[in-house]
């Protein structure tokens, strides 16, 4: 993805996502209150809010978990893991995990972070 598009979607602030209660969370039909909305337009609304709030969250995710990945095999480190022990831990392909790792060198080595 290039870098000014990423840049534009952090700049895009989606609603925050708030924990539900617990007894909430427990009604396998409770989503955020969507479902006692009655208003499809106030429904679109706050579910794409939501929809773009994931979105942004697994973006941020993914990038720490790269630079995680980077740090744990950092060849400085005495006790670095290989992309073999990192994918084991992450459950990815040893493929993924170096690639994951080469993401997350060039977070940290990026400046404007």
């Amino acid at each position: 993805m290039a870098q000014p598009e990423r840049n534009e979607r952090q700049r895009l602030r989606p609603a925050p996502l708030l924990f539900e209660p617990s007894e909430a969370a427990a009604d396998p039909e409770h989503f955020f209150d969507l479902e006692s909305m009655e208003d499809p337009k106030e429904l679109l609304a706050r579910a794409t809010e939501l929809t773009l709030a994931f979105r942004a969250a697994t973006d941020r995710a993914v990038e720490f978990q790269a630079v995680a990945a980077a740090q744990l095999a950092d060849p400085r480190r005495f006790d670095r893991l290989t992309a073999a022990d990192i994918a084991e831990r992450a459950e990815w392909t040893e493929d993924y995990a170096k690639k994951m790792i080469e993401f997350g060198r060039t977070l940290l080595n990026d400046p404007t972070r």
